[in-house]
């Protein structure tokens, strides 16, 4: 297997993106992360729950009999089971295929063609999680396959890519207007549409705006704009909003939770 495996995609209007896969190395790191952070969640939840089982003890004896401590921990079983699916398709699903794992190692699941995932594509990866972690078969497919894919990624149609790391600059400033347009966003449009490369293409303009002639910036931010509009079936820009400001609100959307 390469060191850095690449893994090239067409878009309808023919143009060919390539991204850098993420490599068992970061997808393991990223996983590392986010177990910790689950064992820290079912420690604490855990905890709660024997509280409060020492002071209800007698009162369930009294609704269920002496099997009470199979049925607590059934009840235990099926809790820590939909606390672990539910933190993976929670995540992935809010934050645009990263989990805080994820977000740390700077990787990010994508669909097979290159768009962000839904709640679908995020929910079959998580079930199918314990699957790829019997012994180790999802590590053995993610180094054996030429898109590194376990079994979930089989089934939801993704892959797991490096994500691109922002490029600092002080020409990329965004205004507290996008800031208050990015909350209304999340609640009225669906970004999952667009791909990686369409924010990327977007940083690049914001990137290089201040050094364009005011003619050029505002054509080119007007056609990026309604090109993002169209993709994520709104109707038309904001009222009141300028396209500088709705983009602004886009990347901001890409780079952020929705919460």
């Amino acid at each position: 297997m390469h060191l850095f495996n690449n893994v090239k995609f067409n878009t309808p209007e023919s143009v060919e993106l390539e991204f850098t896969l993420a490599g068992i190395g970061n997808r393991a790191w990223a996983l590392v992360i986010d177990y910790h952070i689950l064992a820290v969640l079912l420690v604490g939840i855990f905890t709660a729950w024997s509280l409060i089982s020492d002071q209800l003890g007698d009162f369930w004896v009294d609704i269920f009999g002496s099997a009470v401590t199979l049925w607590l921990m059934a009840i235990a079983l099926l809790v820590s089971f939909i606390i672990y699916v539910g933190y993976f398709v929670f995540f992935e699903t809010l934050w645009f295929g990263q989990t805080p794992g994820k977000r740390i190692a700077k990787i990010r699941v994508v669909r097979d063609d290159g768009r962000l995932i839904g709640l679908q594509q995020a929910t079959l990866r998580a079930l199918l999680r314990p699957f790829d972690e019997t012994l180790f078969i999802g590590a053995v497919l993610i180094m054996l396959g030429s898109r590194e894919k376990r079994l979930g990624d089989l089934a939801a149609g993704t892959i797991v890519i490096q994500a691109e790391t922002p490029t600092a600059s002080a020409t990329l400033v965004i205004s507290e207007q996008a800031k208050t347009l990015h909350e209304q966003l999340v609640h009225i449009a669906d970004l999952s549409p667009l791909m990686p490369d369409d924010f990327a293409v977007i940083r690049e303009y914001l990137q290089r705006r201040g050094a364009m002639s005011l003619k050029a910036r505002a054509s080119l931010s007007l056609k990026l704009a309604e090109q993002v509009v169209a993709i994520i079936n709104l109707e038309k820009l904001p009222e009141a909003v300028t396209p500088d400001v709705f983009l602004e609100a886009i990347y901001l959307g890409y780079q952020q939770p929705k919460f």
